[in-house]
């Protein structure tokens, strides 16, 4: 039966057009639909030689609406928690806000437990392309951090070391800098 209706489904996409917004040849305007409103519009009132208007005929059938191409129910995940809680019966996407490290974690667990992704065709090549990219990034860290020590090592030379002062040197420094606040009073 489902079957029948992804072919169905399959056969109704081929003959849908790409639906555009009105004017949308014009530079400020995007191509995504946008339902006409205007009192006059020609794309509203359906008239010919003017761009096909959204409307049911183009909907797939209520079975198969939202499954995948091989009409199984589609999932997003986002951690690993969601992870557990997937069927047989279904298809999971990985969520486009989770970070390269969580993915890479999420794309390992379904192919160890054999769920099928949508968004990652090649599982090996994918784990191995974020190794890659993971190593880059910390050669890249520890290139910053021995940057960073050697700027510190050259600064700590530049700067002139202050010598040890003798007890005379401090009591007579000491001196002269009250010495300095008493004639800042006095001028008060």
């Amino acid at each position: 039966m489902t079957k029948e209706k992804l072919a169905l489904r399959k056969k109704i996409k081929k003959k849908k057009p790409d639906f555009s917004r009105q004017n949308s040849v014009k530079k400020r305007l995007g191509k995504k639909w946008r339902k006409p409103k205007g009192i006059q519009s020609k794309l509203r009132l359906n008239l010919r030689g003017y761009n096909l208007n959204v409307s049911q005929g183009y909907r797939s059938p209520k079975e198969v609406r939202g499954l995948s191409p091989e009409g199984k129910i589609i999932r997003y995940v986002y951690n690993l928690g969601d992870l557990k809680s997937i069927k047989e019966e279904e298809i999971i996407v990985i969520a486009g806000t989770v970070g390269m490290k969580k993915k890479a974690e999420l794309v390992k667990k379904a192919g160890e437990k054999g769920i099928a992704l949508l968004n990652v065709k090649d599982i090996g090549s994918y784990l191995k392309q974020v190794e890659d990219i993971m190593k880059k990034r910390s050669e890249k860290k520890a290139k910053i951090e021995e940057k960073r020590k050697s700027k510190d090592k050259e600064i700590e030379k530049e700067k002139p070391k202050e010598k040890e002062l003798t007890e005379d040197e401090k009591i007579e420094k000491e001196k002269k800098e009250k010495d300095k606040l008493l004639a800042k009073k006095d001028i008060k």
